[in-house]
Order: structure tokens, then sequence, then C-alpha cells
């Protein structure tokens, strides 16, 4: 991979870095894949075919004891069903399309979960499916970006706060590291990561909590109800809110849907913070293949890379502290060997300013021409992803 300091010739090195990124991830998400088809294969088929088995026993029996064909049965439970598919329940379920049922589909239309225990049988419901959830699920990745905003305003505050409250130390680390003053008081990655992943549990936690009390649900299944609908999954194989009558219904209709809405927004925003550290995982990775190409070259008796750096190379000096906090103007040469510590030290780049670029994309503002490209390990990605990459790009090369 070609280096990043080449004047003009950048565009091929960076091309090359982008698609040995692409197709690792690639080939770890089709890894990823394999494995879980197998665990889920193994956990899984021994139950359905037991219940297959015992379906295909009761309905024999239920035929010979009434007189009644297979196929004739088997066509009866067709119209069932389809019955079912249209929300027709033996049991006492509430009414899928009267107006509390349509704001419950609307809100998982929405936010993406789309249980499918509603779905529109009309033709005129379907054309008007198609342009409403078009503009209702992008106006609510939009709510859920300006929801990250604003907690990672939150976490900037409390740590502004926290570290308020300890001036000897933090004078300390200004005296000693003045490339990081400037991040001072700001949420790393860490510590967004470890806030949104104690808030997403603590919800989820008390939502099972109630939802098993509510709806006659298992703690664990509804636990799994919870993930399942916080991450929009949706399988809809368990879904709130469908019986008739509840104990203080109009009051438990409120808090699922105050629950669902919070559960997503949570979810959503965590899925993006571990994001940037899988991006991160791959890059590392990538880097310690480069460096260990490098060193095979060197053994060969070849000259080493221009931009390589091998495991014994130790940056020193003012430069190598400003590089590895990321305070410097240089950016990380794209053939250098990525330790464990620049890792962990990147994970230190500050996310209180994504608020400035968050508010510019909900308004529409054009980014100033000023701004250096983002060209390094953090560019690239769409949504929320690519904001949190964008301000990391700049924090990481010294703005």
């Amino acid at each position: 991979m070609a280096g990043r300091d080449c004047g003009g010739d950048c565009g091929p090195g960076r091309a090359n870095e982008d698609n040995a990124r692409f197709l690792l991830l690639g080939a770890l998400l089709a890894l990823y894949l394999l494995g879980g088809a197998a665990v889920f294969s193994a956990l899984e088929r021994p139950h359905e075919r037991q219940a297959r088995q015992r379906w295909e026993e009761r309905l024999a029996g239920f035929g010979r004891r009434h007189n009644l064909s297979r196929d004739a049965l088997r066509g009866f439970l067709r119209h069932f069903e389809e019955a079912a598919a249209a929300g027709v329940r033996v049991d006492g379920a509430r009414p899928r399309w009267d107006f509390p049922g349509a704001f419950y589909f609307v809100g998982t239309v929405v936010s993406t979960i789309g249980f499918g225990m509603a779905t529109p049988a009309t033709v005129g419901g379907k054309v008007f499916l198609i342009g409403y959830g078009l503009l209702g699920c992008s106006s609510t990745l939009l709510f859920f970006n300006l929801f990250l905003e604003r907690l990672i305003t939150g976490i900037a505050h409390v740590t502004r706060w926290c570290g308020a409250r300890r001036p000897g130390r933090r004078a300390g680390r200004r005296a000693r590291s003045p490339g990081r003053a400037a991040a001072a008081g700001k949420p790393s990655v860490r510590v967004v990561l470890l806030a949104l992943g104690a808030a997403s549990l603590a919800l989820c936690c008390g939502a099972a909590a109630l939802y098993a009390a509510a709806e006659g649900w298992g703690y664990l299944d509804a636990l799994y109800f919870c993930f399942v609908a916080f991450s929009t999954i949706g399988f809809g194989d368990l879904v709130s809110g469908q019986q008739a009558r509840y104990d203080g219904q109009g009051l438990y209709r409120v808090a699922n849907f105050v629950l669902l809405l919070s559960g997503v927004c949570c979810l959503y925003s965590l899925f993006n913070v571990v994001s940037i550290l899988v991006r991160q995982a791959v890059n590392w990775a990538l880097g310690r293949a480069a460096g260990a190409g490098c060193r095979r070259g060197r053994g060969r008796g070849g000259p080493p890379r221009r931009n390589a750096v091998g495991p014994g190379r130790v940056r020193s000096g003012a430069r190598g502290a400003a590089e590895a906090d990321g305070s410097s103007g240089a950016r990380r040469l794209s053939g250098e060997m990525v330790s464990m510590k620049d890792l962990l030290a990147a994970n230190k780049a500050s996310l209180a300013a994504l608020q400035k670029q968050l508010s510019e994309a909900a308004s529409g503002r054009p980014r100033r021409a000023s701004t250096p490209p983002a060209d390094d390990e953090f560019s690239g990605g769409v949504g929320a992803f690519a904001v949190m990459n964008g301000r990391l790009a700049e924090t990481s090369a010294g703005r």
C-alpha cells in the first residue's frame, strides 16, 4: 500500500487501503455468518423436527377421530392461516386496525422494527406505506442522530464537571501533555461506549420486568423481546400490547411506546459506537499484516519500505509524543504498523465536537471549505457512523 505523504499521487494507495479493509471485513462477516448459522442450526434444528413430528401425529389423530381426509383438513387449515394473517384470532386479541392498533403499527414502521404482526392488505394501504415509510424512516433516523448528539453533550458536561473537581490533577496532566489540553473534559469513545452500554442494559432489564408482568412472559423471553425490538430486528414471534385488555391499559400503552422509542435510540447509538471500534480493530489487523510483510522483506535483504515502521522502531521526542496522542497535524502513514498502544490512544479522540457537525447535518449547512479531509482510519461510513468518523478523524489529526 502506498504512503499517504506522496504529494499528489495518493489516490491509488488510498483505494488499495479501502479495498483491503473492505475485503477483510467482508471475509470476517462471512465467517461470522457461517459460524452463527452452524450454531443456530445445531440448537434449533432438533426442536423443529420434534415439533413437526408432533404436529403430524396430532393431525393424523384428529382426522381419524372426526373421519376427515387429510386433504380436507389441510384445506381448512389454509383458510385458518389466511384468517390469522388478517388479524383474526380465536382468543381475545385486540383489533389490529383500530386507531391504537394503527398507531402502534406506524410506530413499528418509522422505527424500522417491523414486527409483521400487522401488514396492509389493501392496495391503497400498500401504496401509502411506501411514501409514508420513506419519509417517516428518514425523519426517525435523523431523530436518532440528534439523540446521539444530545447524549454526547450530556456526557461532555459530566466529564467537564468531574474534571473541575480535580483541578490539581488536571493541571498536572496539562503540563505533562500540552497537546491533550484541548481534549480535557471531552468524552472518549470508551466513555461513550460505557455510558451507552450501561443505559441500554438498564433499560432492557427494566423494560423486561414490565413486559414479563404485563404480558405474562418469562423474564428471559421478555429480555429477548427487548433486544429484538430495540435493535429493530423485529422477528414478530413476541409482540407487546396485543392482548385485548390490560390492567391500567392506557398507562401501559404509553409506557410501551416510550420504552420502544427509548430502547431503539439507545441501541442505535450503541451500534454506531461499536462500529467505530470494529473499524479500528480492522485497521489494526491490516497494520499488523503490513508490518509483518515489511519484516519479511527486510529479512530477505530487501530495502525497507519508506513508510514502514518495524516493531523495534519507537517514536521519540516531541514529534513522537504529538503523533501518539493525535495532536500533530501529521497523519498516520498508510504502511505504518499500528500498535496496540496506538489503537488505545486513538480511542481517546474527542467526541464532544460531534455536536457541531450533527447540527450542520440537521440544518443542511455545508462544512467549511478550510476543513481538511478526513484521510485516515476513521474516514468513511454513512449516517451517524459517518458523522462520528469525520469528527474522530479531525481530532486524531490534531485539529
